[in-house]
């Protein structure tokens, strides 16, 4: 499983001293950029490429308050994608070191032409990476985002 350690930093923080929710999407962002710089894919290829990801929805789920400068540690995994790789879910769970859970965030994500700005299939070496991830007890096999010419 794809794990990285982050803290509750002070700019992550709401009005009730823990977590704010748009920190936990901030952080999980990281942790996607994280693993895609680490497996070849920094910002820069996707430029070259004209391909990047797109975000069509998010679902958190809270379990346990996050705290300033508690530890942290985000787990990234596959829990479902299109067999043209046009579409995924991803899940990220927010843990305490205990391994208590404190957050689960689903994410619809789909690739698109950044110059076209239209859903787009992604390379073969991409897709391959994505799917190195592990995969989730209910990962589902998705519908693609490319619609069929008419």
């Amino acid at each position: 499983m794809y794990t990285k350690t982050f803290y509750a930093g002070w700019s992550d923080m709401d009005f009730n001293a823990h977590m704010r929710n748009t920190a936990y999407l901030d952080k999980v962002s990281d942790l996607r950029q994280s693993y895609l710089t680490e497996n070849g894919y920094p910002i820069e290829e996707f430029l070259r490429l004209d391909v990047g990801p797109v975000v069509l929805k998010d679902e958190i789920e809270y379990f346990k308050e996050v705290r300033l400068q508690q530890e942290i540690s985000l787990t990234y995994a596959l829990a479902g994608q299109a067999p043209d790789g046009s579409r995924l879910r991803l899940r990220h769970e927010i843990l305490r070191p205990s391994g208590l859970l404190c957050a689960r965030i689903t994410s619809e994500v789909s690739w698109i032409s950044l110059s076209a700005r239209r859903f787009t299939v992604p390379p073969v070496a991409l897709m391959v990476v994505m799917e190195r991830l592990e995969k989730t007890d209910d990962f589902a096999v998705l519908s693609s985002s490319i619609k069929p010419a008419q």
